[in-house]
């Protein structure tokens, strides 16, 4: 099945109700997308947890190395990772409580949504996280 968008509606409850996001892939150097997009997140009041092998901490928070290391409960799984590398997440992502799956601009893997689905995920994909809350939320 090829990937299509939740609804509008789906995805503000997703954002009102959701309180952690995990951001794999999250940089810790101010000059990257993943960075400044998580930043702009926590500052909206969800609590941001890095997930990425390569550094210790970002953004006031430690850094796990896959999003099964992460023992606390999150609502989210932020991707910031190339499209090939979707499905492996996402096999990942079902083995954790958390029940949407968000890919960011430009990130569509339709394997990894097929999967997802049948897992009962909410999946978006090709969507930035801080432009869906700019224009669902904060506009309401």
């Amino acid at each position: 099945m090829s990937y299509e968008h939740p609804p509008n509606q789906e995805i503000k409850e997703i954002l009102e109700n959701a309180k952690t996001i995990a951001v794999i892939g999250l940089s810790d150097r101010p000059q990257r997308t993943s960075y400044q997009i998580a930043k702009v997140m926590q500052q909206a009041g969800y609590r941001i947890i890095p997930v990425n092998p390569e550094i210790e901490e970002t953004l006031g928070e430690r850094a796990y190395d896959s999003i099964l290391d992460v023992k606390e409960p999150f609502d989210i799984i932020n991707v910031f990772r190339r499209p090939e590398y979707l499905p492996q997440i996402a096999k990942d992502a079902v083995k954790t409580d958390a029940k949407v799956f968000w890919a960011q601009q430009g990130i569509v893997n339709n394997d990894a949504y097929d999967y997802l689905t049948e897992h009962d995920f909410t999946v978006i994909m090709d969507m930035c996280i801080k432009v869906a809350h700019s224009i669902i939320i904060r506009n309401k």
